[in-house]
């Protein structure tokens, strides 16, 4: 399995066998939601190509983004529920086509003690994501929602690698929590500001990338 070693090089060779051995590959298109809230997972995500927005879902439908799922990452969620068999407490919808391996959960504990690369790759892999949501919750406890905005298009610069981005309003606001009319409120700001120029189908964003 080619695509295992050339977006997952830090695995040893015994495991590349086992994935290859053990796992399915799925393709799967835009717009496919992979995992609910509440739903039982029962395979981990392994990421190939494409991406994947990992966010929380409120009781009223309300969408909080928090981060993004990118070629050679896993699903830190879902490793955490297979471990005390818990039900998904976040929602995984795909944005771009993606490629992904999905590994049956009852292997992750047998892998931890059997290959040390698997072990350092979750490890790493809940270090990446708690250190994530710790940035989330500090823009949601500390920043003002403009800064909360610009932190935002900066992490979408950087996850696109590029200075367009091609988000409506509404988006935005979904992703934020917040209202259509406060996100272009906020835009038009930063507009002004010299931060941003908005276009009729695109964002360009004038800011360092985080």
């Amino acid at each position: 399995m080619l695509q295992v070693k050339n977006s997952f090089p830090k695995f040893d060779t015994g495991l590349v066998s086992d994935i290859e051995s053990n796992s399915i590959i799925q393709q799967v298109k835009a717009g496919e939601i992979l995992m609910r809230t509440g739903q039982y997972i029962k395979n981990t995500i392994l990421v190939v190509s494409g991406k994947i927005k990992i966010y929380r879902e409120d009781e009223d439908g309300g969408e909080f983004f928090m981060y993004y799922l990118e070629p050679g990452q896993a699903c830190a969620i879902s490793m955490i529920c297979a471990t005390k068999a818990e039900k998904s407490q976040i929602m995984a919808k795909v944005v771009e086509d993606a490629e992904l391996i999905m590994v049956p959960l009852q292997l992750m504990d047998s892998w931890m003690m059997e290959h040390r690369s698997w072990y350092e790759f979750v490890i790493e892999t809940y270090r990446t994501r708690f250190e994530e949501v710790l940035v989330v919750i500090d823009n949601i406890a500390f920043k003002a929602m403009d800064e909360r905005l610009e932190f935002y298009l900066k992490r979408q610069m950087k996850s696109y690698s590029s200075m367009h981005l091609k988000l409506s309003h509404q988006e935005i606001a979904t992703d934020l929590n917040t209202s259509r009319e406060v996100i272009s409120r906020l835009l038009k700001k930063m507009e002004q500001l010299g931060k941003v120029k908005l276009h009729r189908s695109y964002i360009e964003v004038l800011l360092d990338a985080v």
